[in-house]
């Protein structure tokens, strides 16, 4: 069994080479990334007792960056000291992926696979990131229950995707792909998106304990990103645990 959309994959291998180019089809991961990134970083440290003022303070952590797309959250994790494995179904994303990290210096696993050939091979990680995904895989239950026989007893599965609502319509389709043109037409689907309570009920469904869910909220006058423990109406990410 795969959770690979071929549809989906295609529609990402078309952008492999922008990713990159901050003012490219990915500028809005681009801008979302330090907001992104500050929060996995918090959540990871907390689980582990790790002090982010540390030079490499997630040293000794094996962490999977499952449909990692560039690199654009591998990178960072490798620099913070993680042992990382960056996964994706798309072999171009891998291969700019892995031109890119040779060109900074980071030794990082880039794969070209799926999910679940990594579970099926018996792989195990501390920390398991799924972002920007769930909305892309073909079956989104499976894919969260893979995840969570990637991760160890006492790991962390944190995946972050687009809310069912009016306004992720308005912000992601309208706004990012009609009127910004930040992304081709079609890039999203608003039928594929996923309520956080759906999200949450599929990860308890698999056996993990939600620890966590903040909104990320895009401001168009500042144009930046920030957390909301309270705006959870278009972007979100959530944080699992996995017991034992």
């Amino acid at each position: 069994m795969t959770s690979i959309d071929p549809a989906e994959i295609a529609k990402f291998e078309a952008m492999a080479a922008e990713w990159w180019d901050p003012r490219g089809k990915f500028r809005p991961l681009h801008l979302m990334n330090p907001v992104r990134l500050d929060y996995i970083a918090a959540q990871i440290a907390g689980e582990f007792g790790r002090d982010r003022r540390d030079l490499r303070p997630f040293a000794g952590l094996r962490v999977l960056d499952i449909g990692c797309g560039g690199g654009l959250v591998a990178e960072p994790m490798a620099r913070l000291g993680a042992d990382v494995v960056g996964a994706d179904a798309a072999e171009g994303n891998i291969a700019v992926a892995r031109v890119h990290a040779e060109g900074q210096g980071l030794a990082i696993d880039y794969r070209a696979t799926t999910a679940e050939a990594l579970a099926a091979a018996g792989e195990v990680f501390d920390v398991v990131l799924a972002l920007e995904i769930v909305e892309h895989v073909a079956d989104p239950r499976a894919f969260v229950a893979t995840c969570r026989d990637l991760v160890r007893p006492g790991g962390l599965v944190i995946l972050s995707t687009l809310n069912r609502t009016a306004r992720s319509f308005g912000a992601a389709i309208i706004g990012a792909e009609w009127i910004m043109r930040w992304l081709p037409r079609g890039t999203h689907d608003w039928n594929r998106f996923i309520t956080p309570d759906k999200l949450a009920g599929m990860a308890g469904g698999a056996g993990l304990t939600v620890a966590d869910r903040r909104g990320m909220v895009f401001n168009p006058l500042g144009f930046g990103w920030s957390l909301s423990d309270r705006d959870l109406s278009v972007n979100y990410v959530l944080t699992a645990r996995r017991g034992g």
